[in-house]
């Protein structure tokens, strides 16, 4: 199997030699991943300029893009033989519930959708390669058994790995996302020309976080697992909107 491995957070992150390291030894595996951290990219594809490929002394692919520019040109004619399956991260950070709409990582997943194999998304809830050992282990274990799924096409693996050593982590759990609290108030600062700037602030807590969530998993030392499925038709909405057309047309 021909695995194309993206992150966000950059080409030289750990978190993606960590992937690759584990995957590498069972299977043929390229990666192509930002030249830099792009963490928050969601899935943005750049459009107003050319795409240029650097390749490294190590075999890896920097692009100067986004997350899903990378997976977007592995799959469509960057490299010569196309991957099978895309395998994203590990991510250095949580990617719960609503952090899924922002992103690379989960992303760069998302753009593997025109495969046929189930895409995977793998995150270590910690900003510290200490336990990245642990997601490491899951990714190999998770990976190597993908063909025993049995999912509908374009479907993807959010999976979370609660920053523990392997032997802490009390088992596997299939979780739906749970939801965050509004985030913090963004950080302002004066640059030295008195002009006002902003900095995002930290996401919010867990909101919806109770048993079942993917939130309730990783704090409880599991391994989360969450499809997700792309088709984002609300169609129980249908009923309701048409008597409201109907109102107005």
């Amino acid at each position: 199997m021909r695995i194309l491995i993206a992150n966000d957070d950059g080409v030289n992150a750990p978190g993606l030699a960590a992937l690759y390291n584990a995957l590498a030894a069972d299977d043929e595996c390229v990666v192509i991943a930002p030249d830099q951290d792009r963490s928050g990219a969601s899935s943005a594809l750049t459009l107003d300029r050319p795409l240029y490929p650097h390749y490294l002394a190590n075999g890896f692919i920097a692009l100067d893009g986004t997350p899903t520019d990378c997976v977007h040109l592995g799959i469509n004619g960057l490299l010569e033989t196309p991957p099978d399956i895309v395998v994203a991260g590990i991510n250095m950070g949580a990617n719960l519930g609503d952090d899924v709409l922002y992103s690379g990582t989960v992303a760069a997943a998302v753009e593997g959708r025109f495969l046929s194999r189930t895409a995977f998304a793998f995150s270590l809830l910690s900003r510290q390669p200490d336990n990245l050992a642990t997601a490491a282990h899951f990714a190999r274990k998770l990976v190597a058994a993908h063909d025993r799924l049995d999912l509908p096409p374009r479907t993807v693996l959010n999976v979370n790995i609660p920053n523990l050593p392997l032997e802490r982590i009390r088992g596997v759990q299939l979780t739906r996302l749970g939801h965050r609290a509004r985030a913090a108030r963004p950080v302002t600062l004066v640059n030295p020309r008195g002009k006002l700037g902003y900095w995002i602030a930290a996401a919010g807590d867990g909101d919806d976080a109770g048993p079942g969530t993917d939130f309730h998993a990783v704090l409880q030392g599991y391994v989360s697992i969450t499809p997700l499925k792309l088709d984002r038709t609300f169609n129980e909405a249908f009923s309701s909107l048409d008597g409201w057309l109907e109102g107005l047309l």
